[in-house]
């Protein structure tokens, strides 16, 4: 199959379409279908179609859409506090921290909205850490990052991206920054100097297309950062919370980074809830005035993000995604089929790489959507299958089913 046809669309999903594409910036190329409604593992379009959710925005939705226990949450905070700004303490926000710090193994957290703005937060984390407790010399910082990396859409952000389009236009961009192979550590060695201050690393890349390092490498990037006093920072946005059939990726190397930058999952697709998690000894170098958000740490998004935490443990939502994961990968390797290069990930994070003959992945996913599961193509050749993590057994059958129809 070299390509489909754009799917047809009729009724209110034309009209809601219609007034997206009119009113709003065109800075994304959804699937056409409109949603409306969700629960568990499923959505709902404006036509009354049930979909299977493969996507979970990004992650953000590990928990599923909709669960009751973060309702009831919303519900119970948002009557009786939302909003304070840090300039006042509130009754949700110690214990969110603490469940958070105490998860992570470590001190202290410094609470934000959006992923990227967590990592903006590690940054300027890193780079003070450098100038106050490594002795580099004022305004000479420099941050690790790697080829195809995905971190957010700030010009900052964008900056170190390999990817043309994220950068076109967008410049001039932050300095500081060297950009090295994904999975060298060798590279990685040589870029070292002595104004290193943070290697920052996605523990799989997600939308390079569920990119899986070689064995040893966040192990070895660890060894590295310890022997040349560098912080190791791990961005688990995607990959953290239980999504890879760990609690954060880097558990598959029984790797503690220095510092975890956490986001989406972490209210469970209610809120935008981020996160720096580390030491007294690297967070402790903010002071009051460096650093802050009106929004970041507010009582509602502590206490959904409390209460999803509670979920992902009480639940066991992290074997869950192993158990499942691995079933789910293996069926797909069992189809064998003719147009499929490769199939990798980790837990429910899967991503399957298309043959080049075989065309691009979104005509495939717009087939899937017609059988009423919904996934996303990333850089061009590959679906990416990531359900929220409460999936069953006889969903993964299902869902298997369709995806054989298509690809197998």
């Amino acid at each position: 199959m070299t390509g489909s046809p754009t799917p047809t669309t009729s009724g209110k999903t034309q009209e809601h379409i219609s007034l997206a594409e009119t009113y709003g910036a065109h800075n994304y190329h959804p699937l056409p279908v409109v949603l409306e409604r969700g629960e568990g593992i499923w959505v709902w379009d404006v036509e009354g179609k049930k979909y299977m959710d493969c996507l979970s925005a990004y992650s953000a939705v590990n928990q599923g859409h909709c669960h009751p226990r973060l309702v009831a949450t919303v519900k119970r905070q948002a009557e009786r506090l939302t909003l304070t700004s840090r300039a006042f303490h509130n009754d949700q926000t110690g214990p969110f921290f603490r469940m958070l710090a105490d998860l992570c193994g470590m001190d202290m957290v410094l609470p934000m909205n959006s992923g990227a703005e967590a990592v903006e937060t590690a940054i300027k984390t890193a780079r003070k850490w450098g100038y106050l407790k490594k002795g580099v010399e004022a305004d000479r910082a420099e941050i690790i990052t790697f080829e195809n990396n995905f971190h957010g859409r700030t010009t900052t952000l964008v900056g170190f991206s390999t990817d043309p389009q994220y950068r076109e236009g967008f410049g001039p961009f932050t300095p500081g920054f060297r950009t090295v192979p994904y999975g060298d550590v060798d590279a990685v060695r040589k870029a070292v100097n002595r104004n290193t201050v943070g290697i920052l690393v996605e523990p799989i890349q997600g939308e390079a297309g569920v990119i899986v390092p070689p064995e040893g490498f966040l192990r070895d990037l660890k060894a590295l950062c310890a022997a040349e006093n560098v912080l190791f920072l791990a961005d688990e946005i995607q990959t953290g919370l239980g999504r890879t059939g760990r609690l954060f990726a880097c558990q598959y190397e029984n790797v503690v980074p220095d510092v975890y930058i956490i986001g989406k999952a972490l209210a469970g697709g209610f809120y935008p809830v981020s996160a720096v998690v580390s030491s007294r000894e690297v967070l402790g170098i903010f002071r009051p005035g460096d650093h802050g958000s009106t929004f970041g740490g507010n009582p509602l998004a502590c206490a959904l993000a409390t209460e999803a935490l509670r979920i992902l443990v009480e639940e066991n939502l992290v074997e869950r995604a192993e158990r499942m994961g691995t079933y789910f990968m293996e069926g797909l390797r069992e189809m064998s089929s003719p147009l499929v290069k490769e199939v990798r990930g980790k837990g429910l994070l899967i991503g399957v790489e298309l043959k080049p003959e075989s065309g691009p992945a979104r005509a495939y996913c717009e087939k899937l959507m017609e059988r009423g599961m919904l996934c996303k193509e990333t850089h061009q050749s590959v679906i990416r299958f990531a359900p929220p993590l409460v999936i069953e057994r006889q969903d993964v059958d299902w869902a298997l089913g369709r995806i054989g129809e298509v690809i197998g």
